[in-house]
Order: C-alpha cells, then sequence, then structure tokens
C-alpha cells in the first residue's frame, strides 16, 4: 500500500542496454515491507507466472540477493538479449537530487541505488517506480481507465497517495510529484456547514505539516476519528469491514465518504479527470464509489460532475502489473 511518493519517477539501471520497443514480456516486482510479489506480464496482459516471498529484514544485501533469486525463478534465461527487462514498485521514491533510494518503509532501501545495484547483479535493466504511480498505470492501460483520456489513480491504505496518467502514459513534472495529493492540506473549512463533525482538527503528519488529506484519509486517519468517537481502538479494516453495524461505524463511515468527495474535489477541479479509480485496502469499502459521487457535486465548480469513479478492475494485483508496464514504451511523460 502507499506511503509517502516523493519524488515518483522511472530509473533505467543501465540506459547502455538495448531492448525491443515493445518487448513481449516483462517482470514486475512490488516490492513491500513484508512481501516481494513477481509476475511475468505477457505483451497480451496475461499472467504467465506469479509468486509471493517474505521480505528479507537482515540487510541490505539480503534484499538485493532475495530480489536476485526471485528474478531467476521467474526467468532463468541467461542470453542477455533474451532476458526480459524488470520493473519493481515501492512505497518510496528515487531522489532527483542524488538518485538514491527514499521515504521507504523498508529502511534498509534508504539511501542506495536499488536500480543500478540490482541491475549489476543481474546484468540486466531495471525500472523503480513509487507503487501508486504504478497502479495508475495498470489501470489506466488495462484496468478500470483504460477507455478514458484522463485517470486520476488513488490508494486509500496506510498512505494517501495517487497518479496521473494521460493517454495511458505517467505524468511526472519537474518535482516528480504528480498526483500527490496526499499531503495537501483538507479543506475542512469547506464541510457542508449542516455536516455534524465532533472531530478535533489539527493533526500532525509525518511529513511535518499538518491535517494533511493523509492524516483523515488513510487507515490510521479512520482509526484515530473511530476512537475520538467511542474510545475504542478499531483497524480501519475492522471499522469499514461493514460500515452499518453500529451507529458510530455508520458516523465514521459517513465522515470519510465527506472527506473523500471534499478531497476529491480539488482534484477534479484541478485536472477535470474523466475517471477516478480507488485502490489500497480501504478502497475494499462497500458502498464508498457511491458514496463520494453522493458528495462531491456541491465541491466541485461546475454546473454537472461527470467524472466516474470507480474501484480498481485489477485489485491488488494492479501495483505489481503496473511495474511491468514501466517497459510500455510511453510509460512516462518525456517531460521530467
Amino acid at each position: 500500500m502507499k506511503s509517502s511518493k516523493e519524488p515518483s519517477v522511472a530509473l533505467d539501471s543501465n540506459p547502455e542496454h538495448a531492448l525491443p520497443a515493445t518487448p513481449k514480456a516483462r517482470i514486475g516486482i512490488d516490492l513491500g515491507g513484508t512481501k516481494i510479489e513477481v509476475i511475468c506480464l505477457e505483451h497480451s496482459g496475461l499472467v504467465s507466472y506469479q509468486k509471493r516471498f517474505d521480505t528479507p529484514r537482515d540487510g541490505y544485501e539480503s534484499i538485493l540477493k532475495a530480489l536476485a533469486d526471485a528474478i531467476y525463478l521467474a526467468d532463468p534465461e541467461t542470453d542477455p538479449g533474451l532476458m526480459k527487462p524488470i520493473g519493481i514498485g515501492m512505497p518510496g521514491a528515487v531522489s532527483k537530487k542524488t538518485g538514491l533510494m527514499k521515504n521507504c518503509n523498508t529502511t534498509e532501501l534508504n539511501h542506495r541505488n536499488l536500480a543500478a545495484d540490482l541491475g549489476e547483479v543481474l546484468n540486466r535493466p531495471v525500472k523503480i517506480a513509487n507503487d501508486a504511480d504504478c497502479f495508475t498505470l495498470s489501470e489506466a492501460i488495462d484496468g478500470a481507465g483504460q477507455d478514458y483520456h484522463c485517470v486520476f489513480g488513488v490508494i486509500l491504505g496506510t498512505g494517501v497517495g495517487g497518479g496521473i496518467a494521460i493517454h495511458q502514459t505517467l505524468l511526472a513534472g519537474p518535482n516528480a510529484i504528480a498526483g500527490e495529493w496526499g499531503h495537501n492540506r483538507i479543506p475542512l473549512e469547506r464541510l457542508q456547514s449542516d455536516i455534524d463533525f465532533p472531530w478535533a482538527l489539527d493533526r500532525p503528519c509525518y511529513c511535518g505539516q499538518r491535517d494533511c488529506i493523509e492524516t483523515w484519509l488513510s487507515g490510521a486517519g479512520v482509526a484515530k476519528s473511530y476512537e475520538a468517537l467511542t474510545g475504542e481502538r478499531w483497524t480501519a479494516a475492522q471499522i469499514f469491514e461493514n460500515p452499518d453495524q453500529s451507529e458510530a461505524t455508520q458516523k465514521t463511515f459517513q465522515q470519510y465518504s465527506q472527506l473523500c468527495a471534499l478531497s476529491l474535489s480539488t482534484v477534479i477541479n484541478l485536472i477535470d479527470p474523466e475517471i477516478i479509480v480507488l485502490g489500497g485496502g480501504l478502497s475494499k469499502t462497500p458502498g464508498l464509489c457511491a458514496a463520494i459521487a453522493g458528495h462531491w457535486a456541491h465541491y466541485v465548480f461546475s454546473d454537472q460532475v461527470d467524472t466516474r469513479i470507480e474501484s480498481a478492475q485489477h485489485g491488488d494485483a494492479s501495483g505489481v502489473r503496473g511495474a511491468a508496464w514501466l517497459w510500455s514504451p510511453s510509460a512516462y511523460s518525456t517531460f521530467r
């Protein structure tokens, strides 16, 4: 699930490697704090290989070895001309200033050049991108957003993040933070005046700011809202498994859908996407898409809201699929 995406770029570990314009198959990897998922994605979108491994937590070298072993199992090819390219998605990013990893929840990766180091071990090219960008790319290419020109992908989970795809191409601006809506301040003063809002404001965020969207819409934010109502510490999954199970869960869900609508209205006002695709654990909450769509007209600067909102077609697999799609010829815009 998504954490901070600062910044989000795809790096080629070895630019002199020559690859066909459209590789027939690619290896995609979802590198998380507890598990490594590896797939082989055919050009048709068919997953021909899939396996999960535990993520080692005893040092950087052990993670490199685990990744290399997993890749060799997925593609044992030894001919450099036939080796499949590697794409990796992860909650973290590559610093445009240093070229090294930063903001990774697997802290052993921070301040390391993962793409170059793994590329050297494997003798094949590697691209790395933030997991929210990978999610967005997957859903834009062959998921819920494949029939739309402008797709905004949203991760609602441990963190809150997003990505923007235009014509199935990820947008990456000069700061590599396109789609980073989770670390804008939530405009709580714009809530409808008739909404009962008993929650205290001024929530601190790990980024150093206060009342970031992430502090209200992440799993931890949901748990905090519920605890403020009941005094009980439940997980977001327990609270939203059945939003109608109690008055407190109903109120927490109503607050959450209102705040999602309010926050996403700023995205609609800014880039006017044709579709918003929700992913992450909280996106599975029953009725969430409909509830958000039912609220956002009040906040969008238009006499109608034709933007669609849907859950991810590929569900939890979107991130790893998007990592493989990083090898699409036009995965990233040239504006970097």
